[in-house]
C-alpha cells in the first residue's frame, strides 16, 4: 500500500440506486460521517431521487455533495448524444426542483464512458468522475473484506476516490472502522467537489488530473 504523508486527501463516494438497493442504511451512514466530521459525495439515479426525496434533502442538508448517476442507469456510450443529455438532465431537473441544488458531478453507470460521454456531460455543465479504489462492497464479501480491500488497495494514495454503495449489505457496518483506519494512516477526507481541479489541468494516461 502507498503510505500517504500526513494531510493526504481522499474522497468517499456513494452510489445510490433505486433497485436492488434502497435507503435502509442512509441514516446510519450519515450518522457515521457526522461522527467523523467528514463530507463525501453521493451519486444518485432518477429512480432513487423519486423513491427517497427526504433522504436526498437530508444528504444535502448534512453538507454532502449531490452527484448525477443518470436517470435510468444505462450504458452511456451506447446512447445517442440526445439520449445521453436526456439521461443527465432528467435527474438534474428532479434534484434541482426538489432541493434547489444544481449538480455538476457525473459518474457514468458501470464506469462506461468515452469521449462523447465526457463531451456531452461537459456541455450539460458536468465534470465526469470515475474512481481508483473500488471497495467491492457490492460483492457482499463482508465487513473485513471491505476494509482490507480499500486500505490495502494498490492505487490508494493522495487524491484517491473510493467507491462505496449505499445499501450494499456490509457497507454501513464497515464504514466507521474504514474511516478511522484511513485517518490513522494520515488521510483526510473531502467531497469530490473539493478534490478536483475545475480548470487549467490535463489528464494523464490513468485518468488523473494533473495541474498545468
Amino acid at each position: 500500500m502507498v503510505k500517504p504523508v500526513i494531510g493526504a486527501c481522499a474522497a468517499l463516494r456513494f452510489i445510490n440506486h433505486a433497485s436492488p438497493w434502497g435507503n435502509e442504511d442512509t441514516a446510519k451512514i450519515l450518522e457515521i460521517l457526522k461522527k467523523h466530521d467528514i463530507h463525501v459525495t453521493f451519486f444518485m439515479t432518477g429512480g432513487w431521487v423519486e423513491s427517497y426525496p427526504d433522504d436526498v434533502k437530508a444528504i444535502l442538508a448534512a453538507g454532502h455533495d449531490l452527484g448525477n448517476h443518470s436517470e435510468n442507469h444505462k450504458n452511456m456510450s451506447q446512447l445517442s448524444d440526445e439520449e445521453k443529455k436526456e439521461e443527465l438532465m432528467k435527474v438534474h431537473t428532479k434534484v434541482q426542483e426538489l432541493t434547489g441544488y444544481d449538480m455538476f458531478l457525473f459518474r457514468p453507470p458501470y464506469g462506461d464512458y468515452d469521449n462523447a460521454v465526457v463531451n456531452v456531460a461537459r456541455d450539460c455543465g458536468y465534470y465526469t468522475i470515475q474512481w481508483d479504489v473500488d471497495s467491492l462492497d457490492w460483492k457482499d464479501y463482508g465487513v473485513d473484506s471491505i476494509i482490507k480491500t480499500v486500505t490495502q488497495h494498490k492505487h490508494l494514495g493522495n487524491g484517491s476516490i473510493i467507491l462505496c454503495h449505499n445499501g450494499a449489505k456490509y457497507t454501513a457496518q464497515a464504514l466507521d472502522t474504514l474511516i478511522a483506519t484511513l485517518k490513522n494512516e494520515g488521510y483526510t477526507f473531502v467531497p469530490i467537489s473539493e478534490l478536483i481541479y475545475r480548470d487549467k489541468y490535463h489528464m494523464n494516461h490513468e485518468g488523473r488530473q494533473i495541474k498545468n
